[in-house]
């Protein structure tokens, strides 16, 4: 940085044909732009400037240096003024990841949203399961599903993810719904492949106070939340679905929630980012534009009222909505 300042006076030194007119500009006293200037020349080996007591003009030298570093500094203080308007202006890239299992039902509606907000932020979204870290991934903001993410990320919870046994009115007109966990090896079940492991996600159960997990055989398996939602929509059997899916279909009637007296929290949504004090104001806009839309949101999950509700066997539900 002492030598940029030395380059700076000496540049605005040639300018004004005058030290102490380049002090003056540099907020700076007469001597210690003087003394900069002197310590660039014993630096270089080379006078810079001819100085009488009225005059102060360039040498050979010193104009060769003057050509080569004035687009050097407009080029410094074009960068420096830009990550100065990052802090007023919201515009940039802004670097977002998020697992491919709610990325495309959950969060992208909220990001074509902000993007016609903000048309200046150029938004760059990877969908991985994997968990991405920050610092070394570049990424500016990250969502999970699952426990809070750990490593010196700030971490806010958005909705819980509850895992809800589903089928659709057809299936079950058809085939009759399972009243407990070990009749549903008489049906024919979804499964979900995790994408990050290859294996089959286990079904899980409260049963009491305790978290069981089972091995439901799948008479169709995929590797994508979506395509497992939309075959239980169409019949094709029983899927254990996130109440992020699950939800806007179960309230429609397009979907009948099944043995509610075992539902799970699988976890939550989390956003997570660095510490607020490095962050741009893109950063910060997409966070609280985010936490205002999603913290809380019902769209993604059941209420306590409505799981008491729904803890009745499917054909009592039916009698009243009928009645």
């Amino acid at each position: 940085m002492n030598e940029i300042r030395a380059i700076t006076t000496f540049v605005r030194a040639a300018a004004l044909g005058s030290l102490r007119g380049a002090a003056v500009d540099q907020g700076i006293s007469p001597q210690a732009a003087s003394h900069a200037v002197m310590q660039l020349e014993k630096e270089l080996g080379v006078r810079l400037f001819h100085r009488t007591t009225r005059k102060l003009s360039l040498t050979e030298e010193g104009q060769r240096l003057l050509d080569s570093v004035e687009p050097a500094l407009a080029t410094l203080s074009s960068a420096l003024d830009e990550a100065r308007r990052s802090k007023e202006d919201v515009a940039g890239i802004l670097r977002v990841s998020a697992p491919r299992a709610f990325g495309l039902p959950v969060l992208w509606p909220y990001f074509e949203e902000f993007q016609r907000l903000y048309q200046k932020v150029q938004l760059e979204v990877q969908f991985d399961d994997q968990f991405t870290d920050l610092v070394t991934d570049r990424s500016d903001v990250g969502f999970r599903g699952g426990p809070p993410p750990s490593g010196g990320s700030i971490a806010r919870r958005l909705v819980p993810i509850q895992l809800i046994v589903c089928a659709s009115p057809e299936y079950i007109e058809r085939n009759g719904a399972p009243r407990t966990i070990e009749e549903l090896a008489q049906h024919r079940c979804t499964g979900y492949r995790r994408a990050n492991t290859g294996k089959l996600a286990q079904w899980q159960f409260r049963i009491g106070d305790e978290i069981v997990y089972r091995d439901v055989p799948a008479a169709i398996c995929v590797n994508d939340t979506e395509l497992e939602t939309q075959a239980v929509l169409s019949g094709l059997g029983i899927g254990q679905l996130g109440s992020f899916n699950a939800t806007a279909h179960i309230r429609s009637g397009r979907l009948v929630p099944l043995l509610m007296q075992h539902v799970t929290e699988y976890g939550t949504i989390y956003i997570y980012y660095k510490h607020r004090t490095q962050q741009s104001l893109r950063v910060k806009t997409f966070i609280d534009f985010m936490v205002e839309r999603m913290a809380g949101n019902r769209n993604f999950f059941l209420d306590p009222s409505e799981l008491r509700a729904m803890q009745q066997p499917p054909q009592k539900r039916s009698a009243k909505r009928r009645g």
